[in-house]
């Protein structure tokens, strides 16, 4: 497979177009994402391989957009998992092959950004122009790793869907919790985000 098959610029001007900005988390995104398809054997995800890729993002930030944008994986369509670690990371999975890597953003990166562009003083600046030119190594850490995907996780139709016995809502997809002989959902079982008032 030919190593340009994937255009950088192309990638990140349709990716911020997405986003609605130009930031260093858009570049680190897009370059990630190349980065982990590569890896992982996957040339077309938005074409031919794109039943055969899930992707898990540990951030809510900038650049799980740009992961979205380039890879096609989406919440909606289950492949794409948000795991809230809060790290500038993401698993990429080939589902045909099982190969799957694990990409995350040295934190040295941001220091070495400064070398590359001692001229500007806006550190965001150089770090965003940086990050466009810098290796693959200086970047990334990339880890081979095995994720285990269950049945009620892969997309499609849910696997099966109860009703919580106690608000009465349906739950899908394995996520309901069982308690003192009862089914609930999550946030009857454990509290969830938010609060009602009736």
């Amino acid at each position: 497979m030919p190593t340009d098959i994937f255009d950088f610029e192309q990638l990140l001007t349709e990716s911020v177009r997405i986003h609605g900005h130009f930031c260093a988390g858009q570049v680190l995104g897009v370059r990630m994402s190349i980065l982990g398809l590569r890896k992982i054997g996957i040339f077309y995800p938005k074409d031919s391989d794109r039943k055969d890729i899930i992707v898990f993002v540990e951030m809510d930030r900038c650049a799980t957009d740009a992961v979205q944008s380039v890879t096609g994986c989406s919440l909606g369509h289950r492949t794409m998992k948000f795991m809230d670690y809060g790290k500038m990371a993401a698993t990429f999975v080939n589902l045909e092959t099982n190969k799957a890597v694990r990409i995350f953003a040295r934190d040295e990166a941001r220091t070495l950004a400064k070398n590359y562009f001692p001229e500007i003083e806006n550190k965001y600046t150089a770090q965003l122009e940086a990050y466009k030119i810098m290796s693959d190594e200086e970047l990334f850490k990339v880890m081979q790793v095995r994720v285990r995907i269950q049945p009620e996780d892969m997309p499609g139709r849910p696997t099966r869907r109860v009703v919580c016995e106690s608000c009465k809502e349906e739950v899908q997809d394995a996520r309901e919790v069982y308690r003192d002989g009862r089914t609930l959902c999550r946030p009857c079982a454990d509290n969830g985000y938010y609060e009602t008032f009736f």
